[in-house]
């Protein structure tokens, strides 16, 4: 018979052995740093610099842009932190400009929780509740989050498959439909495509490999494409 000691004690080693594993569970994230050009008409309307590394046993998505806007020229920088499986813990983001604004979004679960402060006014508070996982964020001008996109894509079950959205800049959530349009002629070269789809937007992602190369939103006639 075991004792309440023994007994404890393997509760105590079971539990470290389920740590152990989670902590060696690959990541389906990947290291990445570059930049972006961002085009619209054909003609330059900003760039985006980026980095996606792994900061302790989480990752860390960072961008910078620098963008033209009907009130002048807008500096927008955001900070992701995600767990390996590419579930966001903690969203910050700023914009420097005609408009200054920055907001903090914390993730608990299907919980989200804002906190945004617009300069001269109070910090303002939202709760929000998704219905589903996963979760992804897609923040105005901050076009590498859709090489994080691309990553949650399940490429061995392909098909289209729907993902929650935060667009923390508009407080908006929703819903995105990512479908693999498989290898595609584009820019000289041949790439997987995939199409991110809501209820009034389209844009086509392509990539070599995982790594994001190219972005297109024929509605709005722009481009960003990777230096």
């Amino acid at each position: 018979m075991i004792s309440s000691a023994a007994r404890a004690l393997l509760s105590v080693c079971l539990a470290l052995l389920a740590l152990a594993a989670t902590s060696n569970a690959p990541s389906l994230l990947a290291p990445d740093k570059g930049k972006f050009r961002i085009l619209v008409g054909g003609q330059a309307a900003g760039k985006e610099e980026f980095e996606i590394s792994s900061k302790g046993d989480n990752w860390i998505a960072h961008g910078t842009s620098e963008v033209q806007t009907p009130q002048g020229a807008a500096r927008v920088t955001g900070t992701l932190e995600l767990k390996p499986d590419g579930t966001p813990v903690r969203y910050e983001w700023t914009m420097d400009g005609a408009k200054k604004a920055s907001s903090a979004v914390n993730f608990n679960g299907l919980i989200v929780s804002i906190e945004l402060h617009l300069a001269g006014q109070r910090p303002f508070t939202q709760q929000l509740t998704f219905t589903s996982a996963p979760i992804a964020i897609l923040d105005n001008n901050m076009y590498h989050q859709y090489a994080i996109l691309a990553r949650l894509y399940d490429w061995e079950k392909k098909g289209a498959q729907t993902f929650s959205v935060l667009v923390p800049q508009e407080n908006t959530p929703g819903t995105v439909t990512v479908e693999s349009l498989g290898k595609q002629e584009a820019g000289g070269g041949k790439f997987e495509e995939l199409r991110v789809k809501t209820e009034d937007l389209e844009i086509d992602l392509f990539l070599d490999g995982q790594r994001l190369v190219r972005i297109v939103s024929p509605s709005a006639n722009a481009e960003i494409i990777r230096e």
